[in-house]
């Protein structure tokens, strides 16, 4: 291992080359609950297999993980990043051109919310110069 190497890339590498994972596998990779895992497989968004009462996911369940976090993590709705991964293997373009669509939504809702933070600011400054002069 390189010592520039972090724990968590070598983790990262290990996991990757790696063909099943079991639920607990996943959630502490991502740091994330076996019951949010769960949720999302109950939305459709995850497929694992199973073995008896065993969830059994696969690479293709970590990478979309992965796309499902990232949606979250970025402001997404389950039901954007639902209608992203139903085109995970139909063309590249529709894939594309849905993302890129999504990600314009997401941009001008957050330009309109930082308009509206802005408006906000300025007039609880107004207010609390009123207030310091009365």
């Amino acid at each position: 291992m390189c010592p520039r190497e972090s724990t968590k890339e070598v983790k990262t590498a290990d996991a990757e080359s790696r063909d099943l994972f079991a639920i607990a596998d996943l959630a502490k990779e991502f740091g994330i609950s076996t019951r949010a895992i769960r949720f999302y497989e109950s939305k459709g968004l995850l497929s694992p297999e199973r073995v008896g009462a065993t969830r059994i996911f696969r690479r293709r369940d970590r990478a979309r993980l992965i796309l499902i976090l990232r949606g979250k993590r970025l402001g997404f709705s389950l039901r954007d990043i639902s209608d992203y991964l139903s085109l995970y293997d139909a063309d590249r373009s529709q894939q594309v051109n849905l993302l890129a669509e999504k990600v314009d939504e997401r941009i001008a809702l957050l330009e309109r919310q930082r308009d509206d933070l802005d408006t906000t600011i300025g007039e609880l400054r107004e207010i609390r110069k009123l207030a310091e002069t009365a």
